[in-house]
């Protein structure tokens, strides 16, 4: 029997948007003792930038805080509480998303217990925070404000108690899971993936341009079929993204992507035209048609020179359908390593792609092995620490793949569904 948990547990606590509050918040926690669970929210949907617009943080005997970052973007206050907290463990729920926006204003962990990778590896069919709360604590809570505009002043209550709610139960979650990758002798596992996760954001930096080939994953691609109107999706891709920028609203807000591959498809010749090919397909109250049409004309007149090319050399591999007809043999490696990797997946209950990242297992299998059959482990094991593979991921795949490297007839297993482009991932 679940039990709803509409408050959190610790109190709701006023929203802290000065220095004088987020000092006192620094003095609270510094009385508190053990791991700091650490939330924020974004308006992903709703605005540019990947900006934290509320922290959440709670600690045991130091209290649940709410930070509003924006007033305090610039506060020295940030430093003061990396000077005092970054060396404890800090708790956050799928890190990689919210990683990015913390270090943006200055918090940096440098030691991370991240329950929902954590929640992979020991096996829970479900890991989100909703579920995991259900399964582990018996709680249930409401998650019906994740994806509000977390920009908007002043916050809705019902939404401050959602985003509370996150950290009240966060450590009680770690602990949980803890206690599972013990049970399972799977904690050192964990606590290697946490720390590739901070790894790859040691260099982190805000990054206010896109980068130059991201126009080419715009939705509805398929439909292209020439470089002039490739030019031109390219042309409204970098006005709408410029705009975006400026306006600080996410892009699909300015423009949709449906709208700009029909804007360059159809050709629409006056503010008229494109105004009815646009349509609903913006949220800005006054659309900038004539802003749309120049871009169309100017793209229209580009030389055939600097119209991009259709296809552009990649460092990719391409998609397994066309494996069996330009590398076969690669092929066969590929499907017998994919079979005795999910068997493995099931035996140790943990999801293929967190055992170890597909595409390395590609990149060995696409690759002739050594000539000799008993330098394949090496050649496998030396193949993964280069692609940054993890040593307890290493230690249980290396043999299990060396053995696929000799087989030359592919076994028949349904392959899977490949997405138009890559998924955005912080490490193998």
């Amino acid at each position: 029997m679940l039990t709803p948990l509409l408050a959190p547990r610790h109190g709701t606590p006023k929203i802290v948007d000065d220095e004088a509050g987020f000092a006192q918040v620094i003095t609270d926690l510094a009385k508190g003792d053990g791991p700091i669970a650490v939330d924020a929210e974004r308006a992903s949907g709703y605005k540019y930038s990947q900006r934290a617009y509320l922290i959440q943080i709670y600690r045991k005997s130091g209290g649940l805080h709410l930070i509003d970052p924006i007033p305090l973007k610039n506060s020295k206050l940030w430093q003061l509480f990396n000077q005092n907290f970054s060396e404890y463990e800090w708790v956050i729920h799928a890190s990689t998303q919210d990683l990015a926006c913390l270090l943006e204003i200055g918090l940096k962990p440098k030691k991370l217990f991240d329950t929902e990778l954590g929640a992979r590896i020991a096996g829970c069919p479900r890991v989100g925070l909703g579920p995991l709360a259900e399964s582990l604590l018996e709680l249930s809570l409401a998650k019906e404000h994740s994806a509000v505009d977390w920009s908007i002043r002043p916050l809705k209550s019902e939404w401050i108690i959602y985003a509370a709610l996150d950290v009240d139960i966060l450590l009680d979650i770690r602990d949980k899971v803890a206690e599972l990758l013990v049970d399972q002798k799977k904690l050192k596992w964990a606590e290697q993936d946490f720390a590739a996760i901070l790894k790859n954001y040691e260099n982190f930096q805000v990054v206010d341009t896109p980068k130059p080939d991201r126009w080419r994953r715009t939705s509805g691609m398929h439909k292209v079929r020439d470089r002039l109107t490739m030019t031109v999706v390219r042309d409204l891709w970098f006005s709408r993204d410029e705009l975006a920028r400026q306006l600080d609203i996410a892009p699909g807000r300015v423009l949709g992507d449906a709208a700009i591959v029909e804007l360059a498809t159809k050709l629409p010749d006056n503010s008229e035209a494109v105004a009815k090919v646009i349509g609903w397909r913006t949220r800005l109250e006054a659309p900038p048609f004539n802003r749309w049409l120049s871009v169309l004309t100017t793209a229209l007149n580009t030389p055939i020179d600097a119209q991009p090319e259709f296809r552009v050399p990649s460092a990719t591999l391409p998609p397994i359908k066309i494996w069996k007809e330009k590398n076969p043999l690669g092929y066969a490696r590929l499907t017998h390593a994919r079979l005795q990797l999910a068997t493995l997946s099931g035996t140790l209950q943990i999801p293929v792609e967190n055992l170890i990242t597909p595409e390395l297992v590609k990149r060995i299998c696409w690759q002739n092995p050594p000539s000799e059959s008993s330098e394949y482990e090496g050649f496998v094991k030396g193949e993964l620490e280069k692609m940054g593979a993890r040593p307890w991921q290493i230690e249980q795949v290396t043999s299990i793949i060396a053995a696929c490297l000799s087989e030359i007839e592919p076994v028949l297993i349904p392959e899977p569904v490949e997405s138009e482009s890559e998924p955005e991932v912080a490490g193998p």
